[in-house]
């Protein structure tokens, strides 16, 4: 009896391990092969400067998307997106190294295929701008690799190449003894666009670009040939995309088409092909527009998994695929010492940005780029600073930017011309500004929220733009709105606002007196100077800042640059420190009776994690070599 009852229990356990890997057989693989930092600059995209043989061949038996976008224009926010299906601007994942809490009871998309058996490797960054949640991977690591799953099990697997990030870029154009190092593509062939000047720099660089995108492609092509021989081709579906735009400035960093717009090509295996996007062909190419928030989505739905209603993407392929979504969405965020905020949004043929910070030029300086004195963007600023640009090439400099930006990429692929004014299309402009008003809104757009009030609460960003009692989203969006395209006719309103009871309410009217300028300023002179006591302060910042300036009142305008300087040298906060920089530092010249005192000044404050350290020493080094004194003694 005994020895049945073992027979039946083995029985059973065995049929019911055979079931398990029977399920698991009907699950498709899942191969991504990523590349950092390049757009679609490839032969398979039309570039016959692009030396890229083996996406090229895979291409030919996949499908190439012909418009997709990454989301974000850098990596972090961009990755971060990507990986779990929330828009960086609702997860508070949006700034270079926000570092923010991750959503409460949500997980990246990984996790979900591991819950019903998937193997997951992540061969490359993580880098993520939210904290990781638990249970993502199996393994994340460079030696990651799917070889190591079980027999029989199903893989999820990433590979992250490096080689074509700007690093590369920027720093291999030169040897250490400043001499030019030879180059796969000449750099007196390189087509450049309208934006960048013609000058030697950005003609190494833009070769030096086009051979890091031929390194990556080699990387991709040894992938997928070890798929090959390890026998997986069939059953494995398979990705190739970089993660943003190119690494050269007015690409990276800007979300526009240039910053935004990357390859992606898709193989489907004749086994898979039902989970296919509907309009799937080999060889052939996709309109449908996609970007970086539908891809976890995607995932779920291609592993039989329906997404979860809170991720805000839509699933291009699998069981649970969507119809064709009209638009896609970008954004814009501080960038690593740089404060700024854009909102960017395409319907495939027009791109519109919404600048909420028209203060800053799309340049500001931004050390990671201008650090090198032969780097492309130093040149460029050269030739800025000395009038030699023309109107297309200075826009990425001027200040201020405009409210809104309309690119027609038909007709102007390099998006120099402004249309937003243009009589003739002002129906497309409106419909392009609500899709945008309409999408902050629906996901809680949590960007409005000064980083410093985002780190007095324990919530996550999320979390905390969900609560409407805690972010009245609709009354401090309206207040951005209005305070960023500098109406005059809005000051009265804004003054009023400045006294509201929500601290983000009051910041945004403050902000926008400085914004609007020296009448509004003016104007506007006794309730600026009451909001130089505010309890907040990210309001009191923002109040000093007007009245340095722009203020006509020495005496005022001395005690405002005073409260700046102590801000800009509290020891408990980097973001107030972060905030008070920005704000001495576009006040340029008002700032120098401060001048003999700044390389004096400690900028090593206390943050909430190591990624921010050196920011606000680069935000000083911006100050000091306005005034011409050492950066090498910054503390």
């Amino acid at each position: 009896m005994k020895l049945l009852s073992f027979f039946l229990i083995s029985t059973m356990f065995l049929n019911a391990q055979h079931q398990d890997t029977m399920k698991q057989a009907t699950k498709p693989n899942i191969l991504w092969i990523v590349s950092e930092d390049h757009g679609p600059h490839m032969g398979a995209y039309g570039d016959t400067f692009a030396t890229t043989p083996n996406i090229d061949k895979f291409a030919k038996k996949g499908m190439c998307f012909n418009y997709a976008w990454s989301s974000a224009p850098v990596c972090a926010p961009a990755r971060t997106t990507l990986w779990s299906g929330i828009s960086g601007p609702s997860s508070g994942g949006e700034h270079m190294r926000s570092m923010s809490p991750y959503p409460t009871e949500k997980n990246m998309f990984p996790k979900y295929l591991r819950d019903i058996g998937y193997y997951c490797s992540g061969n490359g960054k993580e880098d993520y701008n939210l904290s990781t949640p638990k249970g993502v991977w199996d393994e994340s690591s460079n030696r990651a690799h799917y070889n190591k799953r079980k027999p029989g099990q199903p893989f999820f697997a990433y590979f992250n190449n490096t080689q074509s990030h700007e690093g590369h870029i920027h720093d291999i154009t030169r040897t250490a003894k400043n001499k030019r190092k030879p180059s796969l593509h000449d750099p007196a062939k390189v087509k450049l666009p309208k934006y960048h000047p013609d000058c030697e720099a950005m003609r190494l660089e833009w070769a030096a670009y086009y051979n890091s995108i031929t390194v990556v492609d080699s990387i991709a092509g040894k992938r997928l040939a070890e798929l090959a021989e390890a026998g997986l081709e069939d059953n494995t579906i398979v990705f190739y995309f970089a993660d943003h735009g190119g690494g050269l400035a007015r690409n990276k960093r800007w979300p526009n088409n240039a910053g935004l717009q990357v390859p992606v090509v898709v193989y489907f295996p004749e086994k898979w092909k039902h989970l296919a996007p509907k309009e799937y062909k080999a060889g052939g190419r996709s309109d449908r527009l996609i970007s970086f928030v539908d891809f976890a989505p995607t995932m779920l739905s291609i592993a039989g998994i329906e997404p979860p209603k809170w991720m805000q993407g839509h699933p291009f392929a699998g069981d649970y695929q969507t119809e064709e979504q009209p638009l896609v969405y970008g954004f814009r965020g501080r960038m690593d010492e740089r404060l700024d905020l854009v909102r960017s949004v395409s319907n495939g043929r027009y791109v519109y940005l919404r600048n909420y910070m028209p203060q800053f030029s799309q340049g500001q300086r931004l050390e990671s780029q201008i650090r090198l004195p032969f780097s492309s963007t130093a040149a460029w600023k050269k030739l800025y600073d000395q009038g030699k640009l023309n109107k297309a090439q200075s826009l990425f400099w001027d200040t201020p930017k405009a409210p809104e930006e309309l690119y027609d990429l038909k007709n102007d692929p390099d998006e120099v011309n402004n249309l937003a004014k243009s009589k003739a299309h002002q129906d497309i402009l409106k419909k392009m500004r609500k899709a945008q008003q309409d999408y902050a809104l629906a996901i809680r757009d949590v960007g409005f929220i000064p980083e410093h009030e985002r780190f007095n609460t324990n919530m996550a960003p999320y979390d905390f733009g969900h609560n409407e009692k805690l972010y009245p989203f609709e009354r401090i969006f309206s207040t951005a709105e209005i305070a960023s395209f500098m109406n005059p006719d809005d000051v009265c309103e804004l003054q009023k606002r400045m006294t509201d009871e929500n601290i983000i309410v009051r910041y945004w009217a403050t902000m926008g007196m400085m914004m609007h300028g020296k009448k509004a300023v003016s104007k506007s002179k006794k309730a600026l100077k009451k909001a130089l006591s505010d309890t907040s302060d990210d309001v009191k910042i923002a109040a000093a800042w007007a009245l340095v300036k722009y203020g006509d009142d020495p005496e005022t305008s001395k005690k405002a640059l005073v409260l700046l300087s102590e801000l800009a040298q509290r020891k408990d906060n980097v973001f107030v420190v972060m905030s008070a920089l920005t704000a001495l530092d576009d006040c340029g010249i008002k700032t120098a009776s401060l001048k003999h005192e700044f390389a004096n000044w400690s900028t090593t404050p206390e943050a909430p994690n190591k990624r921010y350290a050196a920011y606000p020493q680069r935000l000083m080094k911006s100050i000091l070599l306005r005034y011409g004194i050492p950066v090498k003694n910054v503390k």
